[in-house]
């Protein structure tokens, strides 16, 4: 069943573009850092000027963490109220699991808690964008037309798990059983049929375009595209290495990020 902000399905021509064959990695994003001094959002501080009443620890850069909790129903919960999230001091992309963790052994990687900001410095260092909303659909299908997957009709051909997502109970227990409990190195997985790779789960892309609604569904037929200005947040793609079902692994799959 399709989820509202999916629908009305239609067809949409998208010029020819360029995509990067993986999710962006550590590697890259430290030659961005590293050549021209950028400094991520989680990695600045709020300044006390803008919140004199806040405490100096609430003003700290960092970033929301997961973390596995019991006894929780994941189904119940909505809102603000997400218990397996909590903001960590010193969690950056240098840091990917707070203060003490390192990019040792993860270089290969995709890079985490960077926002659409920081996305988009990086992509115009390297003489690249973001991908359209559109864009991303086109290749993340690989070919294939009115495919629910990147790879096609079932969730696990073969039996096989095709993308890094969750498995067990969320968010108590990742039983690992793709192989991962946490994220994977870029080309864990086969890739698609345009040779991408994590078209599906591991770590959510960030798109161009705004999410407003249906917005991207209702546009021209040549390039759609949402306004890149908030309110609704920056639409993301692709799911997550925490989305409990492969559902979030379907094409046509949107949800959003706020954009900072």
């Amino acid at each position: 069943e399709k989820h509202p902000e999916e629908t009305p399905g239609h067809k949409a021509v998208v010029k020819g573009f360029w995509m990067d064959v993986t999710e962006v990695t550590n590697t890259q994003f430290k030659a961005f850092a590293d050549a021209t001094g950028y400094v991520t959002d989680a990695e600045k501080d709020l300044d006390p000027r803008d919140f004199p009443k806040a405490p100096p620890e609430f003003l700290k850069g960092g970033s929301l963490l997961f973390k596995k909790v019991s006894g929780v129903n994941p189904f119940q919960c909505g809102g603000g109220n997400l218990p397996w999230w909590a903001f960590t001091a010193g969690a950056n992309w240098r840091h990917p699991e707070g203060p003490g963790s390192s990019l040792d052994g993860r270089m290969d990687h995709p890079v985490i808690c960077v926002t659409y900001k920081d996305a988009q410095a990086y992509a115009k260092w390297a003489g690249k964008r973001l991908p359209t909303e559109a864009e991303w659909e086109f290749a993340a299908r690989g070919g294939l037309k009115d495919k629910p997957y990147v790879w096609g009709d079932e969730e696990r051909p073969g039996g096989k798990i095709m993308c890094n997502h969750w498995q067990g109970k969320f968010p108590e227990t990742d039983t690992g059983e793709d192989g991962f409990k946490y994220v994977a190195p870029v080309k864990s997985f086969p890739p698609n049929g345009y040779g991408l790779y994590d078209m599906a789960g591991n770590v959510f892309q960030w798109c161009r375009d705004d999410f407003v609604g249906a917005i991207f569904y209702v546009q021209g037929d040549t390039d759609p595209q949402g306004p890149e200005a908030p309110p609704g947040g920056q639409v993301v793609r692709g799911g997550s290495w925490l989305q409990l079902y492969a559902d979030s692994a379907r094409c046509a799959y949107r949800t959003f990020k706020f954009a900072n």
